[in-house]
């Protein structure tokens, strides 16, 4: 029996295996039955402040166990977690508090000195929690916590309740409160439970930031629901990740591709360490090389599987089962419960098989829409549906392929070229370690492609062209090609297209193209 509200999510484990490993960092171990007497301690504190039902509750943290125990205790009184990206601006934190309309902030004690440099902003924002509370007129979190009963009553929650509002990135403007309900997030966590076949085995590893879909839908509420152990580190750094992966006996972890190649690239720490207990792994957020995918299962005797997953859409409409890894490359299908399909630029007609269209897609965890933006969740979701606005193709076994983003489409004279089967072509060179293929306009042809490689030895850019011009096609091949030594990473540890863009831009202005 599910629970129905996603602040008890951990229910099933709570009552079979209490003593089990809830959350492990560093020193702390909570079991569940820690973790839920600290929830509802916080809860309850919460209630006596005068959170009710709906209410907005702020949370600024870096990775840290506390996080869980304050995302999950607003949503068993009825309110709402607001996560912030903590590597977002002030500017637009302040944006975002504000927008959310929560009275309540909790911290943890890194970010404790921003918190209270935002708050002299935020005049509606009444009171700051934070651990090691430093400033008049905060409250301290641990006094907080401990001072309310760990004992609390059970409010019934409504499916539709929501218990989440995450805010997208705002790449192409303010960022977006994304409204998902307690029933649609606990049917995606109890289905990535079952895709990943996870029990009371499984312990996870986190390095990608907690705020992000990434952990929270690809480790932390699947792995709770099903009783597994969830290991977290205050962020991602290659070596220390190999090396809790001896420590702790980690069998999973979810990252990005930029996160696995920095992981791979410590030949040496790998040969000393032992990484057997590795079972899988998790890859999301981008599009996963081929060569990235036989590396790491040559190094760790495990595969990767690749999902696909946005915070308005379920959170994971798609995804490779652990056991059916059996398309190199795809994204997985359609998970149950999930309607997914390709249309045509029209928004209507649905696309046969290894035809590239828009992806659009309904399932129980779609997001109710976008806080205080009705006419953006009119033009997103329709008749049921979100058009995510991500390029896709199907094979004839019901596999989805990642292709680009719409507005990353590349049109060079009226030829429709797509990065990723640019970067993929780019990628079968032994010399290349990693590529990024973005458009710059163009007085001629409207626009053309622009790569951005990452090398493992010594090769020049006509060598790559004329690769390219014999194993892709002539009209997709990148007219400017520059080296760096790594991509730039945005907040949520993808690779920063945009930053690339104003730099392809930037080198072309200063050579006149």
């Amino acid at each position: 029996m599910l629970p129905d509200n996603l602040g008890f999510i951990f229910d099933a484990p709570l009552k079979l295996t209490p003593s089990v490993p809830a959350v492990l960092q560093e020193e702390t171990v909570l079991t569940f039955e820690d973790l839920d007497a600290r929830c509802n301690q916080m809860a309850n504190a919460l209630w006596k402040l005068g959170v009710r039902a709906g209410d907005r509750v702020v949370l600024m943290f870096s990775n840290d166990y506390r996080f869980l125990e304050s995302l999950l205790a607003p949503m068993r009184l009825g309110a709402v977690s607001v996560p912030l990206n903590i590597r977002m601006g002030d500017d637009a934190l302040v944006y975002v508090i504000a927008d959310s309309e929560a009275k309540i902030l909790i911290a943890n004690e890194e970010m404790v000195n921003r918190a209270a440099t935002l708050s002299e902003h935020l005049p509606n924002l009444k009171q700051v929690i934070a651990v090691g509370a430093k400033t008049d007129g905060m409250i301290d979190y641990k006094e907080f916590r401990e001072s309310a009963s760990p004992s609390l009553e059970r409010r019934r929650t409504d499916s539709d309740e929501i218990c989440l509002q995450m805010y997208t990135s705002g790449s192409t403007g303010k960022p977006k409160g994304v409204l998902l309900s307690h029933g649609g997030q606990i049917w995606n966590a109890d289905m990535m439970r079952k895709a990943k076949t996870i029990d009371h085995t499984e312990r996870a590893l986190i390095a990608v930031p907690l705020f992000h879909k990434n952990a929270m839908a690809g480790a932390v509420k699947p792995f709770l629901i099903a009783g597994g152990s969830v290991v977290i580190l205050p962020g991602f750094n290659a070596q220390a990740v190999i090396r809790a992966i001896e420590r702790y006996r980690i069998t999973y972890m979810t990252g990005v591709p930029a996160m696995y190649k920095m992981i791979l690239a410590e030949k040496e720490l790998l040969k000393q360490t032992d990484v057997s207990s590795i079972r899988y792994a998790m890859c999301g957020s981008a599009e996963v090389p081929e060569t990235l995918l036989e590396e790491f299962q040559s190094v760790f005797g495990a595969p990767i599987a690749e999902g696909y997953g946005l915070t308005e859409g379920g959170p994971v409409p798609l995804a490779n089962t652990r056991w059916g890894l059996k398309k190199r490359g795809s994204c997985g299908r359609a998970m149950p419960g999930s309607d997914v399909k390709i249309v045509d630029g029209d928004g209507v007609t649905e696309l046969g098989a290894n035809q590239v269209g828009e992806l659009v897609t309904r399932n129980p965890g779609l997001s109710k829409g976008y806080w205080k933006l009705p006419h953006v969740t009119a033009e997103k979701f329709r008749d049921g549906w979100l058009y995510t606005g991500d390029l896709m193709r199907r094979d004839e076994d019901g596999y989805y392929y990642f292709v680009g983003r719409k507005d990353d489409m590349i049109n060079v004279s009226g030829e429709n070229v797509y990065p990723k089967e640019v970067e993929d072509v780019l990628l079968r060179h032994p010399k290349i370690r990693d590529a990024v293929v973005v458009p710059i306009n163009h007085s001629v042809k409207g626009q053309i492609p622009v790569a951005f490689l990452v090398s493992q030895g010594e090769i020049t850019a006509e060598e790559i062209k004329e690769f390219y011009l014999q194993n892709g096609a002539p009209y997709a091949y990148p007219r400017q090609i520059h080296f760096l030594d790594e991509f730039p990473l945005s907040g949520t540890g993808k690779i920063d297209r945009t930053e690339l863009k104003r730099m392809a831009n930037e080198i072309a202005e200063a050579v006149g193209k």
